[in-house]
């Protein structure tokens, strides 16, 4: 028998580590995301799974990766945790996260995910999913309150060979689903950057017909945010536009679960624009989708039901499976950050797609292809049909969570409008109304809305402004940072 130490409380564990979960899985500083950290965590889920008769039948775990430096390691390290618990890893290897949550929803095994998503390279993180999808609050509290034994010596062995049983059924996930060759005729440009969604994407682009471009792949991480796209990306998107007279340029972020598309001109669609498209060419009747999204998609008219929640995948799919619950029909939901959720089977002409509650990117620019494709439109005329709000974001980094929300409570703690008003009302007037479902949305009496919010990811405080016009959008943004930038404690000269 390996020699072990005594317990260790995950509790006690996140507290000392800094490794804790944030707005979906667990996310920390490389360095702090060691062997024995990677392999506690792991050994924690499984613990849990076992404590609710959640494993299953089958004796098996799926494990999967981005293109992180450090991922690789992690997973070796999670594969021994698999091990030791008596189970056996099916490696499905370098894989976009919706790629192996299908797989393992397909074969009802428990999968873990080892992505650190849009997040500098610096940082990682793992997302763990039960064998009907990713694990909720709740579960997160099960995993918390877990204590486990490490090893005195950890041994982290290499990994069986990649099963390409998951990249597979992504694969043919689309092919089957929709019609043949239908995206035939579209020159469509594939940002690769270091997204571990690059080959997938292109063979499934490319099986439906597409004139694929590639472009910019690279070994070195790149963090792209979908919902603070840096400006070289914007830029690039153009230029490439203009010398490939692209149809749209399709991307994704570090794990494939947040999409980014561009219409014919390389502008950057916003997740929470192409998220109402995307359902709009779904079918869907109940749109359930976060505080932060655009309200366009109530001003639409074009869904039975919209249902806001607190920012995260977690709370979408509880709200989702509630509005199910409730009798709800073609239930789907999205992020701000473009990811989509499919909480019921989609038919469309003679197929069907079956659920997938837990994000995805690709389902987003194939849908807003085909609706464009349906409509006789481009995407540029297709997103003008919609009521013009304009959402624009970004943040700051290396901003304390603690002071993060030490400025919140500030705004909210005694008299909120007031408070508000000295601090926003020279730049937007009067407020409405507030909600603090998750960090702080304030909407003002010409409609204009600021949110506020501190990440759940990393120690980065977001704004999110929202207008009748792009410009007066970006501009309220541009207000909004130099006044949280100027909440940060200056260093003495």
């Amino acid at each position: 028998m390996t020699p072990t130490q005594p317990l260790v409380a995950i509790a006690d564990l996140m507290q000392t580590s800094g490794v804790t979960f944030g707005t979906s899985g667990a996310r920390g500083l490389v360095t702090a995301m060691t062997d024995k950290v990677c392999y506690a965590y792991a050994s924690a889920f499984l613990q849990y799974l076992r404590s609710i008769d959640a494993l299953g039948e089958r004796g098996a775990i799926a494990l999967g990766g981005d293109l992180r430096a450090s991922s690789g390691r992690i997973m070796q390290a999670i594969g021994a945790a698999i091990t030791e618990s008596g189970f056996s890893v099916i490696n499905c290897g370098t894989i976009p996260t919706p790629a192996i949550a299908q797989f393992g929803m397909l074969r009802a095994i428990p999968s873990i995910m080892v992505t650190g998503s849009h997040i500098p390279d610096d940082r990682n993180g793992i997302k763990f999913y039960k064998r009907d999808g990713e694990i909720l609050k709740a579960d997160e509290e099960g995993i918390r309150r877990q204590s486990v034994r490490l090893p005195q010596t950890l041994s982290c062995p290499s990994l069986p060979p990649v099963n390409r049983e998951a990249y597979q059924a992504y694969v043919d996930r689309y092919v089957n689903f929709l019609p043949e060759l239908c995206l035939r005729g579209l020159r469509l440009g594939l940002y690769e950057h270091s997204g571990v969604g690059r080959d997938v994407f292109f063979e499934i682009l490319n099986k439906l017909g597409a004139d694929v471009v590639r472009l910019d792949r690279t070994d070195a991480f790149i963090p792209v945010d979908t919902e603070a796209i840096r400006p070289q990306d914007v830029t690039l998107a153009q230029q490439w536009t203009a010398e490939h007279h692209f149809d749209a340029i399709i991307s994704a972020d570090g794990d494939g679960d947040r999409p980014l598309i561009s219409d014919e001109q390389g502008k950057w669609l916003r997740g929470d624009i192409a998220g109402i498209l995307c359902a709009q060419y779904l079918g869907a009747e109940t749109v359930v989708t976060p505080v932060s999204s655009n309200t366009a998609v109530e001003k639409s008219g074009l869904f039975k039901s919209v249902r806001r929640t607190r920012i995260g995948s977690p709370f979408v799919i509880e709200e989702m499976t509630l509005a199910l619950r409730e009798g709800a029909q073609n239930v789907v939901g999205y992020e701000a950050n473009g990811g989509f959720l499919t909480a019921t089977n989609i038919v469309r002409h003679g197929a069907t797609l079956t659920a997938l509650p837990t994000r995805d990117a690709m389902i987003v620019p194939l849908a807003i292809l085909l609706l464009a494709r349906q409509k006789v439109l481009s995407i540029s005329q297709l997103t003008a049909q919609l009521p013009p709000r304009y959402t624009i974001s970004d943040r700051v980094k290396e901003f304390p969570t603690q002071l993060s929300a030490q400025k919140i409570a500030a705004l909210t703690h005694a008299q909120p409008k007031q408070a508000i008003e000295t601090v926003f009302g020279n730049y937007f007037g009067e407020v409405a109304n507030w909600n603090m479902l998750d960090g702080l949305r304030i909407t003002f009496e010409n409609s204009e809305v600021v949110h506020l919010r501190p990440s759940g990811n990393a120690p980065e405080f977001r704004c999110y402004t929202e207008a009748d016009s792009e410009a007066r959008a970006t501009e309220m943004n541009t207000l909004c940072m130099n006044i949280i930038k100027s909440w940060l404690p200056h260093s003495p000269t």
